[in-house]
């Protein structure tokens, strides 16, 4: 098949384009240019979907047999790729789990629970999804909604809980405590990118896919605790973990601690079974561990673990709550 990827070179859309490649198809990524990334095999088309007429007549012109698109975040975005993708036999449009909200009305969250995002970021996919499902409905639109959890990776970085920086990583390597949320028990989820790559390219193998939404996760969960003591031995090293009440996060003003708020300090736990009955290929292998030593030896290489003797938050905020 001739696919085009709107954003070919994110997170998770990096390993797409590489498996879509493996399979034989003629992949072309459209993007801003401005992420370095250059994969083997793939054409590159540079340009801004922000600029709605230039995607739109891009995309009309490249005459694809499919699309995915990894970077719609509105229903503003969504009308246009409802308009650029007008001629396609088929759309996988990457949503989030954070439409569902963060009070979970039963476990494991399944496609059918309320929407109801407490992020500007959820509620904005909240609305491109509706207007997908309204096309599929009212006409046919063969879009396939995936909605992806904690998707990990080399571009990602090693997340922890409190707070979205990687000077946790130094702090371990140091001996130093690190700070988790509560007791650190709030259960997550996680996923390698190379596993998420599967389901995306393999809703474009079923038709049956078609107006189905689904959640991109493994089966499974970690609390945070088990998450950062896993890390730790990745690491070579055990430190302490000492907790924080969300409420301290927040008051403390702790740097970058929205995703905490927002996301981490719940419990996000989500069923795959959808997906793993609908996509056969979507089956999702590789260990925590490994994901995580992946991504340290490609932070090391690039220089992107930050001196933990130059930040004094963590510290200052750990003698605060032992005193």
């Amino acid at each position: 098949m001739k696919i085009v990827i709107v954003g070919g070179t994110g997170n998770i859309s990096v390993s797409i384009t590489k498996l879509l490649l493996e399979q034989g198809h003629e992949v072309t990524c459209y993007n801003r240019g401005q992420s370095g990334v250059k994969i083997d095999g793939a054409r590159e088309l540079v340009g801004d979907r922000q600029d709605r007429e230039a995607f739109e007549a891009t995309m009309q012109r490249g005459k694809f047999d499919a699309a995915i698109d990894m970077i719609c975040y509105n229903r503003e975005d969504a009308a246009s790729s409802l308009r650029a993708f007008a001629g396609v036999s088929h759309l996988v449009y990457c949503s989030t789990v954070c439409t569902y909200g963060v009070k979970a009305h039963w476990l494991p969250i399944t496609e059918d629970h309320p929407l109801e995002p407490i992020s500007d970021y959820g509620r904005n996919k909240v609305a491109a999804d509706n207007l997908f499902l309204e096309a599929y409905y009212r006409e046919g639109f063969p879009v396939t909604i995936i909605k992806p959890s904690t998707t990990i990776g080399p571009k990602m970085g090693l997340l922890r809980q409190v707070a979205w920086e990687f000077s946790w990583i130094d702090r371990v390597r140091k001996g130093k405590p690190i700070l988790v949320c509560g007791d650190g028990t709030a259960m997550h989820q996680f996923l390698d990118v190379k596993d998420a790559a599967l389901g995306f390219a393999g809703a474009l193998k079923n038709p049956h896919s078609k107006g189905q939404v689904y959640n991109l996760v493994k089966t499974g969960f970690f609390s945070w605790a088990d998450h950062h003591r896993l890390a730790m031995k990745v690491l070579g090293r055990e430190v302490e973990l000492v907790g924080i009440p969300l409420n301290d996060i927040i008051k403390f003003d702790i740097p970058a601690h929205s995703v905490c708020r927002d996301i981490f300090a719940h419990n996000n736990v989500y069923s795959g079974e959808k997906i793993q009955r609908d996509i056969p290929d979507f089956q999702p292998q590789i260990p925590l561990e490994t994901t995580m030593a992946e991504i340290v030896e490609a932070m090391d290489a690039t220089n992107k673990v930050p001196n933990s003797d130059e930040i004094s938050w963590e510290d200052d905020t750990i003698k605060v709550l032992r005193h």
